[in-house]
């Protein structure tokens, strides 16, 4: 129970945190969530419009074998939430994992070798520009606390940094929910209407919507063109659609 606790209050934490005004222009505490919850929710729109596409494509008649399309619908909504909620965790996991394992590390270095390792970060800062007068003050002062000494190594020796890795937790369950999000917006009409030409013409509409309004929320992260940003993504989605769509058609046609 204290376990489950601990991990509710830390998720609320960085939710209230997300929910604060940025400190800068250069704010990106959300990236971590932001980066598998895009990701997760073009995935699955893209995978299971491309899926259905293929099914409807190798039934002959577009939208006609609804329960042969719903049943891989399904199924690959299923499949693909879970595979990239896990494979989110690992990631996620195994970078935490290799930062730990650099702290101590680092930790070992510092205490037998901390001429060697000052060093070597007077070397990485004299490679910024510095002068070596200004870097070995610069390392003095940071040697002088061992914490923020092993927090300095890992980042500037290494380039890994526990703020912007984020939660395993946080990331694999932004995944799931984003995939199953996306991959059930071109299933749903196929489950509403029965099947059909209007079924299979409105899935690839409220797929193209969708894939487009991700365009925009991503514009809103990156800052580039909204508009451009959106037919880039429903544009790249109708593409692998209309492929499959086609390879399926080839193969139903070959089958029958």
């Amino acid at each position: 129970m204290s376990h489950v606790k601990a991990m509710r209050t830390a998720i609320a934490a960085r939710v209230r945190a997300l929910r604060e005004p940025p400190a800068g222009p250069h704010e990106t505490r959300g990236a971590s969530i932001v980066r598998p919850v895009v990701f997760g929710a073009t995935d699955g729109l893209v995978c299971n419009l491309s899926l259905i596409m293929g099914v409807a494509g190798a039934s002959g008649a577009a939208g006609q074998d609804s329960h042969a399309i719903v049943i891989a619908g399904v199924a690959g909504l299923l499949a693909g939430g879970f595979s990239m909620a896990v494979g989110e965790y690992v990631s996620v996991r195994s970078q935490r994992e290799l930062l730990e394992y650099q702290i101590d590390l680092q930790r070992h270095q510092l205490h037998h070798t901390p001429e060697q390792e000052r060093g070597i970060l007077r070397e990485i800062y004299e490679a910024k520009g510095l002068s070596w007068v200004e870097a070995d003050l610069i390392v003095r002062r940071i040697m002088r606390d061992p914490e923020r000494a092993i927090d300095t190594f890992v980042r500037e020796e290494i380039g890994l940094s526990a703020e912007t890795m984020g939660s395993p937790v946080a990331a694999g369950l932004g995944s799931l929910c984003a995939f199953a999000l996306g991959a059930f917006v071109p299933l749903l009409p196929f489950l509403i209407l029965g099947g059909g030409q209007a079924a299979f013409a409105l899935s690839i509409a409220a797929s193209g919507i969708a894939l487009f309004a991700v365009g925009l929320g991503v514009s809103r992260l990156t800052h580039r063109r909204a508009i451009w940003t959106g037919i880039r993504q429903a544009g790249l989605g109708g593409l692998a659609a209309a492929v499959t769509f086609g390879i399926g058609s080839l193969l139903g046609t070959a089958v029958h």
